[in-house]
């Protein structure tokens, strides 16, 4: 006899809870939406692109999920206030905090892996020391400065109540900097850092706070970066496969269960502080 598939994933219920999503009109934090969804939470969408935030809302009200999308800019603090008044009226206060807005800037990324001597005086290379300070920041801005001010914004609820759970993106580049983009590594980097810093200080107040660190996803922002135009892996990724010991990229649902289990009082009540990679083994390989 077939087993019948629980209707919700891993058993998790959330029914009465709120989760605000930023970022939740991308590839990853579009999935993370839906499977809080299918928990029975209540769902919040923010994005920069109102359209964007709305697919992801309608494709989990098409599923008989609770959602809305609401358009707004995470690096505005009047705008997430504005966000989080919509939120509290139309779904109630936030429970469950996901710091998904982020990204990475050309102007803070080097054009070679490495530096060599000859390439200095090279006015077509984008190197280090034609690194824009202004892309540097743009990407501090998007990955620190963003999750920084929606915590602001969105814990001061979690504090009143006495409960809450934040749960921030990090990625691989925070353990093993990755060539070409400086930026977006430290970034990451001290999203970490943030990340232990609000446990510790959030503590007192019942609020757990972790995150998550990706391996290689492909989204719609390393797309092309991976990939040629017939759909052929270009050389970065043949070496981000050949350096990832499952051999592949990872797909969404592939953080579908580090998600859950981060979230649910009952099965993580006594993680706080903890980035926890979905790699594949990237972090664990040598590379020999």
């Amino acid at each position: 006899m077939e087993q019948q598939k629980p209707s919700m994933p891993y058993g998790i219920d959330l029914s009465g809870k709120v989760a605000v999503i930023t970022g939740g009109g991308g590839v990853l934090c579009g999935s993370f939406a839906e499977a809080l969804a299918q928990c029975g939470a209540r769902i919040a969408v923010i994005d920069l692109n109102k359209a964007a935030a709305q697919a992801v809302a309608d494709k989990i009200a098409q599923q008989g999920g609770c959602a809305i999308a609401v358009e707004a800019d995470c690096l505005q603090k009047e705008a997430l206030l504005q966000a989080r008044d919509e939120v509290e009226r139309r779904l109630g206060a936030c429970d469950i905090l996901i710091n998904g807005a982020g990204g990475n800037h050309p102007k803070g990324s080097t054009d070679n892996e490495t530096m060599l001597p000859d390439m200095l005086d090279d006015p077509t290379m984008q190197h280090f020391f034609r690194l824009d300070p202004q892309g540097i920041r743009a990407v501090f801005d998007l990955n620190v400065l963003a999750a920084f001010l929606t915590t602001q914004v969105f814990a001061a609820g979690m504090v009143r109540q006495k409960s809450g759970v934040i749960l921030n993106v990090s990625s691989m580049n925070a353990y093993r900097p990755l060539t070409k983009i400086p930026a977006y590594s430290a970034a990451k980097a001290a999203v970490s850092n943030f990340t232990q810093w609000l446990a510790v200080h959030f503590a007192p107040c019942g609020i757990r706070v972790n995150a998550l660190a990706p391996g290689f996803f492909v989204t719609n922002q390393n797309r092309a970066l991976l990939f040629d135009e017939k759909g052929q892996p270009k050389e970065r990724a043949e070496k981000i496969l050949a350096h990832t010991p499952q051999g592949r990229f990872g797909v969404p649902e592939d953080l579908t269960g580090t998600l859950l289990w981060l979230v649910s009082e009952e099965m993580s009540r006594f993680v706080t502080g903890v980035v926890v990679p979905v790699d594949g083994g990237f972090s664990a390989y040598s590379g020999v």
